[in-house]
């Protein structure tokens, strides 16, 4: 099952890195020519729209950043977490679009840059929490709605796709498990 799980995670992160991404030169640019992908040009202060992948090869040279909006960082986490908090056990708030992989690149980039930059670390320690507060709220409120019977589109709204799968599996593992206690008569 974990397995599963990890690869259809993997999969979504896939999906997420081909999916668009919002940028915003920082410099002008020529147009560049990769193996049947061309971007570009580019124009300081223009906003464009490419795929995840090349958005983040664009900021790494410089080229580019990210649109404001798009970018995860411990204030927005913070937001998040309090969201979480002060909701009751059945709602689950709709987090950003693509939240999860933004997440684990933010939490890779804080660890990475927190080996020569005390600043960093501090960040780091504080995004730590609030994901693990996030993840840990969200948790509980899947288990209590993956316990109960059968659940509405309407209610399943606002789950992530990673969300879904951990609730999917939680679902039939209780409901296997509940239909094993209800109508085992004491038999063999």
């Amino acid at each position: 099952m974990a397995r599963g799980v990890s690869a259809r995670i993997e999969s979504l992160d896939f999906i997420f890195e081909n999916s668009p991404a919002r940028i915003v030169a920082s410099r002008n640019a020529p147009e560049i020519k990769l193996a049947g992908l061309s971007v570009g040009p580019f124009e300081e202060g223009t906003g464009y729209e490419v795929c995840y992948w090349v958005a983040a090869e664009l900021a790494k040279s410089g080229i580019a950043h990210f649109h404001a909006e798009d970018v995860l960082d411990a204030s927005k986490l913070s937001k998040i977490q309090w969201t979480e908090r002060v909701q009751t056990a059945g709602q689950i708030s709709k987090l950003p679009e693509g939240f999860y992989p933004k997440l684990r690149r933010y939490i890779a980039q804080l660890r990475e840059g927190m080996a020569n930059n005390p600043e960093k670390m501090r960040e780091y320690e504080r995004a730590d929490q609030l994901t693990r507060d996030i993840v840990n709220s969200r948790l509980k409120k899947i288990v209590s709605i993956a316990s109960a019977p059968a659940q509405t589109e309407g209610t399943l709204r606002n789950l992530t796709g990673e969300e879904r799968l951990i609730y999917e599996q939680l679902f039939k593992i209780i409901n296997g498990w509940r239909t094993q206690i209800l109508n085992n008569k004491g038999g063999t």
